[in-house]
């Protein structure tokens, strides 16, 4: 029981990482505070949790809306007592295609998603956890633009991702003496929504990585589970890849 009795908020939770970490997560013990934008899919999800005698509960919203990440840790607090640590896994690929090419609703759209919210995420949960004596946040980014990671069409994708590595050093070089661990989790290609179902896709997909297939949500979900868990006490400040080999590949 990895999180036992620790109240970890789950953003992006109701599909794909997101929704495979809310489960395995309560299956360790955890109080799970679900986000995501929609509310029937989170609620078949915390559901779940409750049939196997574990504890959850949700709220939708959008994490692009600051005021929403503050109403999470509010119901963390209201509902568990307390916050011990996030995964804030929501995220958005935008449309794909050269910069010259690409509307800047989409390049705003993106960084709001991916970056923004990780801002407001952090501003509101960093009190919390430290109020109840640390604990760990980890965010999802990409090796897309990590580690020469480049990749076409992926210019507002890249870029957004790139810049919450940098936040994350940040926000870890200014926390850890409070007993915040600040990391990023790397995934390489994932069976998710984003990555869509066309078989032909995924093969290319499952190509470019040396293990020849792609992650299944339930093995990125592991990765982040690690860095909340006291296992990884010493951890922080860290771009985890999660790549099959990807990192190998473009170093």
């Amino acid at each position: 029981m990895e999180l036992r009795d620790k109240t970890i908020i789950v953003t992006g939770a109701s599909s794909g990482i997101g929704a495979a970490a809310a489960l395995l997560f309560a299956s360790e013990g955890a109080n799970v505070v679900l986000g995501a934008r929609r509310e029937l899919r989170l609620n078949t999800i915390v559901e779940q949790i409750a049939q196997s005698n574990g504890r959850a509960i949700c709220l939708a919203g959008d994490v692009t809306d600051e005021a929403y990440s503050k109403e999470l840790v509010d119901l963390a607090e209201r509902q568990f007592g307390g916050l011990d640590g996030a995964f804030n896994n929501a995220g958005l690929m935008g449309e794909m295609g050269p910069v010259p090419e690409m509307a800047s609703d989409n390049w705003q759209s993106v960084l709001a998603t991916n970056l923004t919210s990780a801002f407001f995420a952090a501003k509101a949960q960093l009190p919390a956890i430290e109020q109840r004596g640390g604990g760990s946040i980890v965010f999802t980014g990409t090796f897309v633009g990590f580690s020469n990671g480049g990749m076409p069409g992926m210019g507002a994708y890249a870029a957004s991702k790139a810049g919450l590595i940098g936040l994350t050093q940040s926000l870890a070089s200014d926390h850890a003496a409070n007993g915040v661990r600040v990391n990023t989790i790397l995934p390489g290609g994932t069976k998710t929504d984003m990555a869509g179902d066309d078989p032909a896709t995924h093969d290319f997909i499952a190509d470019l990585h040396p293990v020849k297939r792609m992650a299944e949500p339930e093995e990125i979900a592991q990765a982040a589970l690690f860095l909340l868990s006291d296992r990884s006490k010493f951890v922080t400040g860290s771009p985890l890849a999660v790549d099959g080999g990807m990192a190998t590949r473009l170093l």
